[in-house]
């Protein structure tokens, strides 16, 4: 009986854990994709690019360009290319950035 109680509590502590790790995900997502609309989606709309169609934000893309990691995108964000608008940290924070990119990794 104890071990059936067991199982049972440990269960029920592993659903509540991962209702809230995926909470918290989808959150912080939606913080992203609040903050990509705001900042990103006039030049890359659904993931595109208006100003260098070869460089889109889709996964196959952004990984022939080097970019595999939310980081790389940061970076990226921080120090564009030609055609992109540089975000620094006083226009888009860290914090902010890094929702960005994990947004775009996630949905692109």
């Amino acid at each position: 009986m104890r071990l059936k109680t067991g199982i049972i509590v440990y269960t029920v502590a592993v659903t509540l854990w991962g209702m809230a790790v995926f909470a918290a995900d989808n959150g912080k997502l939606k913080s992203g994709e609040a903050l990509f609309k705001k900042h990103c989606s006039v030049c890359h709309p659904n993931g595109g690019n208006v100003i260098n169609p070869k460089k889109t934000l889709k996964k196959a893309d952004l990984a022939a360009n080097g970019i595999k990691a939310p980081g790389d995108i940061v970076k990226k964000m921080r120090r564009p290319g030609p055609g992109m608008t540089q975000f620094d940290s006083a226009k888009v924070p860290d914090k902010e950035a890094l929702e960005i990119a994990e947004y775009v990794l996630a949905t692109f």
